[in-house]
C-alpha cells in the first residue's frame, strides 16, 4: 500500500515540500523558460494548482480534513478560477470552468450541512452529518481540488501549446497522483459502514475485570500488538457500553492481559457507536479504526492530548498532594508541573518524588509501575496572572498529563518562572518582602546575591531605600546604576576618620572609652542624611571590614609603674557583628517617629552567618550581646516600615530570632541537616528533603511576598534577562 504523507513526522513533510518546489520551479523554467512562474493566467496551475496542494497536503491538513479546512480550500479554488477569463466565450469553452464552479459551490453546501448537523443526536441528521463530513474529507482534501484546477488549467491555457502541456502535465501527474480507485472504494466503504452497519467491528478479546472507577482488564485473544492510546469499545452485557483507550500491557493469562481507561464520549456521538454493540456479545472488546474514532476524537480531552499523558491518580492522593501511576515515561523529572482534573478545573501539580510498586492485577501476574509524587500549586487564573488553591481531589485512576514545554514569558514582575514553562511567579507584595523579612539560603555558588541584587533593584525602583552590609564588596560593583561611588566614598572616609578619633583613649565610664561612640555618631549622621525623603540616594551599602573602631568594656584598674600609679583598661577592637548592630539599632531610631504599613528602608545582612550569628557561633560575648540588639531592631521593625532581607549559607550559624521572623523564604540547594529541618517548617518535609538536589538558580519559594499560596520550586530569573527585561520597562 503506498504510504500517505500522514504517515511521515512534520519534519520529513516539510523536507518533501522543499523536493516538491524544486520540481515545479524546474518545470515552470523548461516549459515557459524562466524560474519564477507567470504572474498571467499561465501561472494558474502553480499558484493555485500544484503549490497550493503540496503546501495543504504535507503541512496543513496531512492527516484528514475537516469541514473548515475544506471550504477554506474550495473558496481559494473558486477564487482563483473566477480570477481569470477563458481564451474563448464559446458556450462549449466555457463549459470546464461552469463544471468546476458547479462543483466547489456543491461542495460548500456539504461543508455546510456537515457543520450544522454536526450536533444533531437524531439518527438521520447525524447520518447526512457524517456522510458530509466523509465527502469533504475525500472531496474537499486539498490534493483533490486543487489536482482539478491543474487539470483545468491544462486544458483552458496550455493545450494550443505542447511544449507547456507536456510540462506542466507531467507536473500534475507527479504531484496530484493519488490511487483514485482506492480513494473512491474507500470512500464508499466507510458511507456504507454509516448507513448499514451490516458487519460488526473487529473482536479483540473479552473484558475480564473492571476496576472502579474507569480502569478495565481486557484478556487479549489474539497476538496482534495494540498501540497505546488506541480506542476500544466494550460490550457489556449489564450495564450500558463503554468505551477505553489502551494504556498499556500488564501480563498475561489465557491471553495477554491489556489495561485500558474508560473515557467519556459526547452525547451526540453515542447513537453509531450504540449500533454497533448491537453485532457483539456481552462482555466482548472490540477495536474502533479511525474511521469511527473521528466524529469524537477533537471532542475528548484524553485522545487530543494523548501524548501528553504520563500517569492516571493513585491511592492516597490527597487535596495537597497527588499520588500518581506512570504510564508512560515522557520527559519526566524533579520540578515539571502535571495536571488533573478536579470536576472541571484543570489544577496543576509540581512533581518531587517518585518511588517503585509492584501490585497483583490477575491470578499471579504482577505488574511493576513507577509512582510519582507531586504537591499543588493551583488552578491558573489567567486575568490575575496567578494560582488560586483547589480546594477538592481528581478522581481515582483520572489521567494525569505532563504539562507541555512553554518558552518563558520574560514578565518584568516576575521572580522566576516554573520550569520548562510559561507560568511566571512573582512577588505579590514588596512591602511585605521587607516588612516582614525575607531570607536567601543556600550553599555557595547557586546565585543567591545574584537573587538578593534583583530584590534590591526591585526595592529601588518601588522607592523603598536599601542599605547593605555587605562583606563581599559586590553589591557595588552589580548595582553601580544605582550607586554614588564617588559620593559615597566621602562618606565613608568621614566615618572611618571618626573611628579614629580617641582610638585609644580609656575613660573611667567604660561606655565613653574607645573610638565606638564617635564611630556611631558619624554613622548616625550619615544614615539620618540618605533616610530623608527628599535624599537623592536610595542606596547605601556599608563593609564593616572597612571600619574600624575601639571599645572599653570594664572600668580602669589601678596599676604602678616604677614609683607612681597609673590608671587604664583594655580596648577592643569592634567587631562586624556589633557595626551591623549599631547600623540597625539607628536605622530602627530614625524611623521610630511614624507608624506606617509601607516599607521604608530595608537592611540586606549578605554574609548573615558573620553578620547576625547564632549565641553558639560568635567569637566574643560581645557578639552575642549584638547580635541580640541586631534582632530586637529587626522585630520591632515592621511596625516604621523596616525590614530585612538575609542572605547565608550556613542557615545553622544564623540568629534564628531573625531567620524565625522571616515570612517569605527562598530555599536553594543545602545540604546540612539543621538547615533542611529549620526549613522543613516553612516549605514542608516533601520541599525540604529535595533541597541537595535543586539546580544551579532554582529555588524553593514561599511566603507572604509569593504570587502562590502554597511552596514552589522555580527556575530564578537569568541576570541579563532581568536586566533587559526590568530596567527596559523601568526607563
Amino acid at each position: 500500500m503506498k504510504e500517505r504523507s500522514s504517515d511521515f513526522s512534520q519534519p520529513v513533510r516539510l523536507l518533501f515540500l522543499l523536493i516538491y518546489l524544486a520540481f515545479l520551479f524546474a518545470m515552470n523554467r523548461l516549459g515557459f523558460d524562466q524560474w519564477l512562474p507567470l504572474t498571467n493566467p499561465k501561472g494558474l496551475w502553480f499558484y493555485s494548482g500544484a503549490a497550493a496542494l503540496i503546501l495543504g497536503s504535507l503541512l496543513v491538513t496531512p492527516f484528514f480534513t475537516s469541514p473548515a479546512n475544506a471550504i477554506s480550500y474550495l473558496i481559494a479554488a473558486l477564487i482563483a478560477i473566477l480570477a481569470f477569463t477563458t481564451p474563448s466565450s464559446a458556450p462549449l469553452d466555457m463549459l470546464p470552468k461552469l463544471i468546476l464552479v458547479s462543483f466547489c459551490l456543491i461542495m460548500l453546501t456539504v461543508c455546510c450541512l456537515s457543520i450544522i448537523l454536526k450536533a444533531n443526536t437524531n439518527r438521520w441528521p447525524h447520518n447526512i452529518a457524517e456522510s458530509c463530513r466523509i465527502l469533504a474529507d475525500t472531496l474537499g482534501r486539498p490534493r483533490f481540488v486543487y489536482a482539478i484546477i491543474i487539470a483545468y488549467a491544462l486544458w483552458e491555457y496550455h493545450r494550443a501549446n505542447p511544449w507547456e502541456l507536456f510540462f506542466v502535465g507531467v507536473s500534475g501527474i507527479v504531484i496530484a497522483a493519488q490511487q483514485p480507485i482506492e480513494t473512491f472504494s474507500n470512500m464508499i466503504q466507510r458511507i456504507h459502514k454509516i448507513w448499514r452497519p451490516s458487519t460488526g467491528p473487529q473482536i479483540i478479546g473479552t473484558m475480564v475485570a473492571h476496576q472502579i472507577p474507569d480502569l478495565l482488564l481486557i484478556r487479549q485473544d489474539g497476538t496482534e500488538a495494540i498501540d497505546p492510546g488506541s480506542c476500544l469499545l466494550i460490550a457489556d452485557a449489564h450495564a450500558p457500553f463503554k468505551i477505553g483507550t489502551t494504556l498499556g500491557y500488564c501480563g498475561r493469562d489465557e491471553g495477554v492481559l491489556l489495561r485500558a481507561i474508560e473515557i467519556t464520549v459526547p452525547k451526540q456521538h453515542r447513537t453509531h457507536l450504540e449500533d454497533l454493540t448491537k453485532h457483539v456479545s456481552g462482555g466482548s472488546v472490540c477495536f474502533l479504526d479511525q474511521t469511527e474514532t473521528d466524529a469524537f476524537r477533537d471532542d475528548v480531552y484524553l485522545l487530543k492530548r494523548f501524548n501528553s499523558l504520563i500517569g492516571i491518580v493513585a491511592p492516597e492522593s490527597s487535596t495537597e498532594r497527588l499520588y500518581f501511576e506512570i504510564i508512560h515515561e515522557r520527559d519526566i523529572e524533579q520540578g515539571r508541573l502535571v495536571e488533573a482534573f478536579v470536576g472541571n478545573n484543570k489544577v496543576l501539580y509540581q512533581i518531587l518524588d517518585g518511588l517503585t510498586k509492584e501490585e497483583i492485577i490477575q491470578q499471579k501476574n504482577t505488574y511493576g509501575y513507577s509512582r510519582g509524587e507531586a504537591v499543588q500549586i493551583g488552578i491558573w487564573d489567567e486575568v490575575k496572572r496567578k494560582f488560586r488553591p483547589c480546594n477538592w481531589i481528581p478522581r481515582l485512576n483520572s489521567p494525569v498529563f505532563l504539562k507541555a514545554v512553554e518558552k518563558q514569558n520574560y514578565n518584568e514582575k516576575a521572580v522566576g518562572h516554573f520550569p520548562l514553562t510559561s507560568y511566571d511567579v512573582e512577588i505579590k507584595n514588596l512591602d511585605e518582602l521587607v516588612t516582614h523579612n525575607t531570607a536567601i539560603l543556600g550553599i555557595l555558588g547557586v546565585g543567591k546575591s545574584m537573587l538578593a541584587i534583583e530584590l534590591v533593584e526591585r526595592m529601588i525602583a518601588y522607592g523603598i531605600k536599601v542599605v547593605c552590609i555587605d562583606l563581599t564588596n559586590q553589591y557595588a560593583n552589580e548595582l553601580a546604576h544605582f550607586y554614588d561611588s564617588a559620593y559615597e566614598a566621602k562618606c565613608l572616609k568621614a566615618i572611618q576618620s571618626a573611628g579614629e578619633i580617641e582610638i585609644n583613649s580609656v575613660s573611667d565610664h567604660p561606655e565613653k572609652g574607645g573610638s565606638i561612640q564617635h564611630l556611631r555618631k558619624a554613622i548616625y549622621k550619615d544614615l539620618e542624611q540618605f533616610l530623608k525623603k527628599d535624599a537623592p540616594h536610595n542606596l547605601k551599602i556599608y563593609n564593616p571590614a572597612a571600619l574600624s573602631a575601639t571599645k572599653q568594656e570594664q572600668e580602669p584598674k589601678s596599676f604602678k609603674v616604677g614609683n607612681e600609679w597609673q590608671r587604664s583598661a583594655g580596648l577592643w577592637r569592634v567587631t562586624p557583628v556589633e557595626i551591623t548592630c549599631i547600623i540597625t539599632e539607628i536605622c530602627l531610631s530614625l524611623l521610630q517617629n511614624e507608624m506606617t504599613d509601607k516599607a521604608q528602608v530595608c537592611i540586606v545582612f549578605e554574609e548573615a552567618h558573620s553578620l547576625v550569628p547564632e549565641w553558639n557561633s560568635v567569637a566574643s560575648e560581645g557578639d552575642k550581646t549584638a547580635t541580640n540588639g541586631t534582632a530586637r531592631a529587626i522585630l520591632q521593625g515592621r511596625k516604621y516600615g523596616l525590614g530585612c532581607l538575609l542572605v547565608t549559607q550556613r542557615t545553622a550559624n544564623v540568629t534564628k530570632t531573625i531567620l524565625n521572623q522571616c515570612n517569605t523564604i527562598f530555599a536553594m540547594r543545602t545540604f546540612d541537616d539543621t538547615g533542611k529541618e529549620f526549613l522543613s517548617n516553612y516549605i514542608g518535609s516533601g520541599y525540604a528533603s529535595k533541597l541537595p538536589s535543586l539546580r544551579e538558580r532554582h529555588a524553593v519559594f514561599f511566603g507572604r511576598a509569593s504570587s502562590c499560596e502554597n511552596p514552589v520550586m522555580i527556575r530564578l530569573n537569568d541576570r541579563a534577562d532581568f536586566l533587559r527585561v526590568f530596567r527596559e520597562n523601568e526607563d
